[in-house]
């Protein structure tokens, strides 16, 4: 993959999720310009999607262990939250596909997605010190947990188009001035 195309994917995939948080459905949206040919099928794109969630989710559970580090669980959960809350069309659509996968294949990706995110859970929350099944099944309580005390942020009316990122906020706040 060269610089172009690495950058290009990036660009799309902030297209799709940015469409995915404005329907907020749990549907791919497989219709964003550059999706079929930069990832080729439904599970590449739900692939990159879970990576995102994934990565942000460690992430945020790092920041919260940083500013609580006394309440593990509780900074976990926090965590979680704040996670859906920047991600709730990827976190709907990994959501679903959890639900309802396509076929065999996209089944099987779930799954060990899950067990990975929820053993990340268990593990970072203190509650395990190996990756096995143990892990999944505290993972699982911490999250049924982080779902059940949940309460998603209000959606803005206005959301920023896809194209409007940092860059050109910047842009426009110089301009401004």
């Amino acid at each position: 993959m060269t610089w172009t195309s690495f950058h290009s994917r990036g660009e799309i995939l902030r297209d799709v999720i940015a469409v995915a948080d404005q329907r907020r459905d749990g549907l791919l949206p497989t219709d964003v310009d550059g999706v079929a040919e930069t990832f080729g099928d439904d599970l590449a794109l739900l692939g990159a999607l879970q990576l995102r969630w994934h990565t942000r989710l460690a992430g945020r559970i790092e920041r919260e262990l940083m500013r609580q580090p006394m309440d593990l669980e509780d900074a976990v959960v926090a965590a979680w939250h704040a996670a859906a809350d920047e991600l709730p069309g990827v976190l709907a659509i990994v959501d679903h596909h959890r639900a309802q996968p396509a076929d065999a294949a996209m089944a099987d990706a779930m799954e060990k997605s899950v067990a990975k995110e929820r053993i990340l859970l268990a593990m970072m929350a203190g509650r395990a010190s190996a990756p096995d099944a143990s892990a999944v099944r505290v993972g699982a309580a911490i999250e049924s947990r982080a779902r059940a005390t949940y309460r998603p942020v209000r959606v803005p009316t206005s959301r920023r188009s896809p194209q409007s990122g940092l860059l050109d906020r910047l842009k426009a706040a110089l301009a401004a001035a």
